[in-house]
C-alpha cells in the first residue's frame, strides 16, 4: 500500500513556474514507477509525465516536453514536477500515481494508487 499527498499548487501568471511535490508513505517507495496527471474542468484526466523507479528513463506528453521536468528522491519518498512557461493551459488539479509496472506508462487506469490531487491556476 502507498498513500501519496500533492502539494505545491497554486495560482500563477501565465510564463511563471511552479514546483510539486508528492510525498509517499511506506517503505517500497522505490518500487514503484511515478506519474503526473492532470484533469482540467469538463476534461478527462490526462497523463503529463511518469519517471521509472531509478529515474533514469522519464516519458512526457507532448504539450509539456520542453516545459516541465520530473524527478524524483527515493530517499525522501518523493517525486516532483517542475513546471515553467506555464500557460493558461496547463490550469487543472494535478494527481500523482504509482504503477508497480515494468514499463514507464502513460495509461491511467493501470496505476495502482492515487493522491488526492493540487490545484493548479494559470492567469493569462
Amino acid at each position: 500500500q502507498v498513500q501519496l499527498v500533492e502539494s505545491g499548487g497554486g495560482l500563477v501568471q501565465a510564463g511563471g513556474s511552479l514546483r510539486l511535490s508528492c510525498a509517499a508513505s511506506g517503505r517500497t517507495f522505490s518500487r514503484y514507477n511515478m506519474g503526473w496527471f492532470r484533469q482540467a474542468p469538463g476534461k478527462e484526466r490526462e497523463f503529463v509525465a511518469a519517471i521509472d523507479r531509478s529515474g533514469g528513463n522519464t516519458r512526457y506528453a507532448d504539450s509539456v516536453k520542453g516545459r516541465f521536468t520530473i524527478s524524483r528522491d527515493n530517499a525522501k519518498n518523493a517525486v516532483y514536477l517542475q513546471m515553467s512557461s506555464l500557460k493558461p493551459e496547463d490550469t487543472a488539479v494535478y494527481y500523482c500515481a504509482a504503477d508497480g509496472s515494468l514499463a514507464v506508462i502513460a495509461f491511467a487506469p493501470l496505476y495502482d494508487y492515487w493522491g488526492q490531487g493540487t490545484e493548479v491556476t494559470v492567469s493569462s
